[in-house]
């Protein structure tokens, strides 16, 4: 395992070299961490989880800027995930300017982007289930813990097929899922058949004799040990998502339901009980307190990357990032059906630091051979760092919400608060797969329509509940709806209907009237028949009329009410 001292001789690196070139800082980075270092682990017990999630189909490297805004409310406020940048570093005690500042917060992002180069990588991926499955051969699990399906131009060009290649490939012995269901009914049940390993999803059911729809449950045999995984779909998928899509099945966390599949488990003789989870974080926090017999949850959707196994009571929590970024190593040593001990890593996949597997590599290229001159076709350049993840805007979101307003010549835009998405550093192209790494979904619809400033703040509030309510079993979706046009103060603390206020309409500097009408222009909308271009059409449009693209410092949203380790200044 990759020690701290390791990484203190890493970040010793780094500042001798402040000052040098990109390029050269870059090289020292790559000479610096090593393959070696990732894989050093101290192995331990009879069975390794290895585990990811939300990779949203990425299958080359990227750069993903962690949030500088991660709220908590409630008990969950101040906790693990809801620390960001400095809060971090202090928090799990990481060196400023080290390879895990890089990889775990947003802290001075950009430069340390420069130097340490580019994360993640299906083919790097590969190499390191490969070499720690030969470590532990006979003991280990690859679990998926689902948005695997969606999220770039060759995903929704193949409608998922491409990631079902991949990841039969990569050798996944379980997943479950959530955007994966946005292909529809009948795609999704082609996809699963398709698939070499089992499709997880226990807390769906069949909305016409409320019977399961999937599997909940798969036994494994790792290590002399009987390993239980239950697969929990994203439980409101039907509200975040449009139900229209997939009418045949409902969804819920089904408390009694994931209680009964472990106590049935145990009841067969499982010797380890694994939740392969697509709840959510703080959803997964609590139902760990509610739920007896399950030793681990490799939770999703919320994409933390937490570098540290985070217990609720007897019940280990495993947050595992997003995008590929990150592969968690989870040994565990079992006695008499208990865990008695275990050790935990968070693998940053340094894509320079680690050897593409070939037939990985083969296969990508392969898949992305057909679409390479789209993939590749420049739409324009940014003079501004582009990101998307945080609780309210981030200046990928600004550049659709500007499109949004010049090309449906609207007062107000709303874009939806998705966390998927890469980040382009300032001074590279936008080419058009950046463009659908933001943007590539099955309901794609720029619409254009009249609302009343009354109706406006209720849909603001309504998706506020969604984000701060208290009780993580009300959080039913996303971040924050990103506004154009607009701005707005927000009261976390404050009960539902009473958290927005402040609501100015930029064009003029006047209040939001709540009697008035205002045009307002958005996309993904869940309603069917929603009509207008898509999405990426009115943002490859707009970028290539502007070809340089400048995000100016905007003050959109003024927070009140939260807890401060939940916000930190980022570069």
């Amino acid at each position: 395992m990759l020690s701290r001292r390791d990484f203190l001789q890493v970040a010793a690196a780094a500042t001798v070299l402040t000052g040098a070139s990109g390029s050269f800082a870059r090289a020292a980075a790559r000479q610096t961490i090593t393959q070696r270092d990732l894989l050093r682990f101290d192995a331990l017990g009879q069975v390794t989880l290895l585990h990811f999630g939300d990779i949203h189909a990425h299958l080359m490297p990227l750069d993903y800027r962690e949030p500088s805004i991660n709220i908590g409310v409630g008990p969950d406020a101040g906790l693990p995930p809801h620390l960001t940048g400095e809060h971090v570093l202090r928090a799990f005690k990481i060196a400023p300017g080290s390879p895990e500042a890089y990889a775990f917060t947003c802290a001075d992002f950009s430069s340390l982007a420069r130097s340490y180069g580019r994360l993640g990588g299906l083919d790097r991926i590969a190499t390191l289930v490969k070499a720690i499955r030969a470590e532990r051969p006979g003991k280990t699990l690859l679990l998926d813990s689902g948005d695997t399906w969606q999220g770039t131009y060759t995903s929704l060009q193949e409608r998922g097929a491409d990631m079902v290649r991949a990841m039969n490939a990569l050798g996944v012995d379980a997943m479950t899922a959530h955007w994966d269901f946005t292909y529809g009914t009948d795609r999704v049940k082609e996809l699963v058949g398709k698939l070499e390993f089992p499709f997880l999803c226990g807390n769906v059911q069949d909305t016409t004799w409320g019977n399961w729809a999937f599997d909940g449950t798969k036994i494994f045999e790792r290590g002399g040990l009987r390993v239980a995984v239950i697969g929990q779909a994203f439980p409101y998928t039907p509200i975040a998502n449009p139900a229209w899509l997939i009418p045949e099945w409902t969804f819920g966390i089904h408390e009694r339901h994931v209680q009964d599949q472990a106590d049935k488990a145990r009841a067969s003789g499982a010797d380890l009980v694994v939740l392969l989870s697509h709840d959510g974080f703080d959803v997964d926090r609590k139902l760990a307190a509610r739920v007896t017999g399950v030793d681990v949850i490799l939770t999703g959707h919320t994409h933390d990357a937490i570098p540290q196994a985070v217990a609720v009571g007897k019940t280990l929590l495993i947050a595992s990032g997003s995008h590929g970024k990150f592969l968690s190593r989870l040994d565990l040593e079992v006695r008499e059906r208990h865990v008695v001990d275990y050790r935990f890593r968070l693998i940053p996949v340094f894509s320079d630091a680690v050897e593409p597997d070939p037939a990985m590599q083969a296969l990508i290229a392969e898949i992305r051979r057909p679409y390479q001159a789209e993939l590749d076709r420049v739409l324009g350049r940014t003079d501004t760092m582009l990101y998307r993840r945080g609780n309210f805007n981030g200046t990928f979101d600004d550049l659709i919400c500007d499109a949004l307003l010049a090309e449906r010549d609207a007062e107000i835009a709303l874009s939806p608060g998705f966390r998927w998405g890469p980040t382009l550093l300032a001074g590279q192209e936008i080419r058009l797969e950046d463009l659908y790494a933001q943007t590539a979904i099955t309901y794609p619809a720029a619409y254009r329509q009249t609302m009343t400033g009354a109706a406006l703040k209720a849909a603001m509030e309504d998706i506020a509940d969604n984000l701060f309510n208290p009780d993580p079993y009300y959080q039913q979706g996303g971040d924050m709806v990103r506004v154009g046009g607009l701005s707005y103060a927000i009261d976390v603390s404050k009960p539902m209907g009473q958290r927005i206020s402040e609501m100015t309409l930029l064009r003029n500097g006047q209040p939001i009237d709540p009697s008035k009408s205002y045009m307002v222009a958005g996309w993904a909308s869940v309603k069917q028949g929603t009509q207008g271009p898509p999405i990426f059409d009115v943002v490859r449009s707009y970028v290539e009329r502007q070809k340089i693209v400048k995000i100016p410092p905007r003050q959109l949203v003024r927070v009140t009410g939260a807890d401060p380790r939940g916000i930190a200044a980022c570069g």
